[in-house]
């Protein structure tokens, strides 16, 4: 398969002239990359749209929305945080107009082979929280992380976690893993990242769901997860990074592919977007990736559109509000806790996009 890399500032390909004449060199997607007359063709934008999927990516969309409608005030845009699992799902039955993952479509999903395009949007990382009474400043190599979410580690002062935190006092306490109760793309690439990294100590696969051990606590969506992490102490469970912060959570330095202790941080996030390898369909991996400064359970979100939409104002909007998703509400992502879009990926994606047909 065909496959490019996110490389800061280059052109990519004679369909995208025009695109990095605006966007060569610089790292703030542009916001317009399309030319002139941006203000007009959104507020233009009027009718009725809705989605549903990730939580992972919803409060930057929740954010997005708003900010969209201040600019197309005849449009109504609605997106429910449900989990990847169940957005595919609904998207695949025709109840929603567009949905959100943050992993890619299964045989198992229900959405149909040729029936959709993936859009990325925003990313993040996916922080490892904990709550344990006196412990500030956890590290943890990936090694050990795979025994404590497969729970041949339970205790705190395990001799693993002692070694990976030097100097610093770990109580004899019970660990409570904390992990998804429903279908999400957190959960898929929160194991896919234990599977390449975690080593013989993680044996439970990857996916939208595993099966957990029965000995683990189960949240639905990320703040489900955040609220047990919160109300328990002694626990750790895997939280979107705007999640973990909104919740006032600790996450512990992970050891990364170059041996370097790394907080969860949009700055790793970014760093970790900047090698990764982008296939044809816009699909891409940043987990466990190489760089002393990235941040390894960095994960990528996407929004799925139709390639046509048989109601043609329903399917302007999608093409209008995603557009702006990747234009003007790039800018809205840091704020929100999330990592802009590489603006060669973000240039890919505004022209996949304008390959949609409405009629």
């Amino acid at each position: 398969m065909k496959r490019s890399v996110l490389t800061r500032g280059v052109v990519v390909g004679v369909a995208l002239v025009a695109l990095a004449v605006a966007g060569c060199g610089n790292d703030t997607p542009s916001n317009n990359p399309s030319g002139g007359g941006a203000g007009n063709e959104f507020t233009a934008l009027s009718g009725s749209i809705k989605g549903s999927g990730a939580s992972f990516p919803d409060a930057y969309y929740q954010k997005a929305i708003e900010e969209f409608l201040n600019v197309a005030t005849n449009a109504d845009v609605t997106y429910k945080a449900i989990g990847s699992g169940a957005g595919k799902k609904e998207f695949g039955s025709g109840l929603t107009d567009f949905a959100g993952t943050d992993s890619t479509v299964k045989d198992t999903d229900g959405v149909a082979t040729g029936s959709y395009i993936y859009i990325p949007t925003v990313a993040a990382p996916i922080t490892v929280s904990y709550n344990v009474s006196g412990v500030d400043g956890l590290k943890l190599s990936p090694e050990t992380l795979g025994k404590i979410f497969g729970r041949t580690i339970k205790k705190w002062n395990d001799p693993a976690i002692v070694a990976d935190n030097s100097g610093v006092t770990l109580p004899d306490k019970n660990i409570t893993v904390v992990h998804r109760s429903d279908g999400s793309g957190t959960t898929n690439n929160f194991t896919r990242y234990l599977v390449a990294a975690g080593g013989s100590g993680w044996t439970l696969g990857s996916g939208d769901t595993v099966a957990w051990p029965a000995d683990t606590q189960a949240g639905e969506k990320n703040t489900g997860v955040a609220q047990l992490i919160k109300q328990s102490d002694g626990s750790i469970g895997y939280v979107d990074f705007a999640d973990a912060k909104e919740s006032g959570l600790k996450f512990a330095a992970l050891r990364n592919k170059d041996g370097q202790f790394v907080e969860a941080s949009l700055a790793g996030a970014t760093a970790a977007l900047e090698g990764a390898e982008v296939k044809d369909d816009l699909t891409y991996n940043p987990l466990n990736a190489a760089g002393a400064a990235t941040y390894p359970i960095t994960a990528p979100t996407y929004i799925l559109v139709k390639p046509s939409y048989t109601d043609a104002a329903k399917g302007k909007l999608v093409k209008g509000f995603v557009k702006w998703i990747l234009t003007e509400g790039q800018a809205l992502a840091e704020g929100a806790n999330y990592a802009k879009l590489p603006t060669t990926l973000q240039q890919k994606a505004v022209t996949t996009l304008e390959t949609i047909s409405a009629a």
